[in-house]
């Protein structure tokens, strides 16, 4: 999947099989499937928290902007390029947001 599929209100979730955890205020993480290492930095820590339940991109960017001192608009870009470099690795999917049925 590319970045330019990505969008505020699909949903972005960890995939499954992967060992993370804090060192020295920020989150490292290591792929089980293809024993990398990756350091995940602060905020993107806090991405990967977030995203440990299936989570609207819309929703993330609330959360950071909630958060951080940061532009909404310069939130999503980074948001997104850091979400497509995860997809990019495997790390994480994208779903559609399931129909409300109204």
């Amino acid at each position: 999947m590319n970045q330019t599929a990505m969008t505020l209100d699909k949903r972005y979730s960890q995939v499954e099989g992967n060992l993370a955890s804090n060192m020295d205020g920020e989150k490292v993480m290591m792929s089980v499937k293809t024993g990398k290492y990756y350091n995940l930095g602060q905020v993107g820590g806090r991405i990967w928290d977030l995203i440990e339940k299936p989570m609207t991109g819309s929703a993330i960017i609330a959360a950071l902007t909630a958060e951080y001192d940061i532009d909404e608009a310069e939130c999503e870009r980074q948001v997104f390029s850091f979400l497509g470099q995860l997809i990019s690795e495997d790390l994480i999917k994208v779903e559609d947001e399931p129909d409300s049925g109204i």
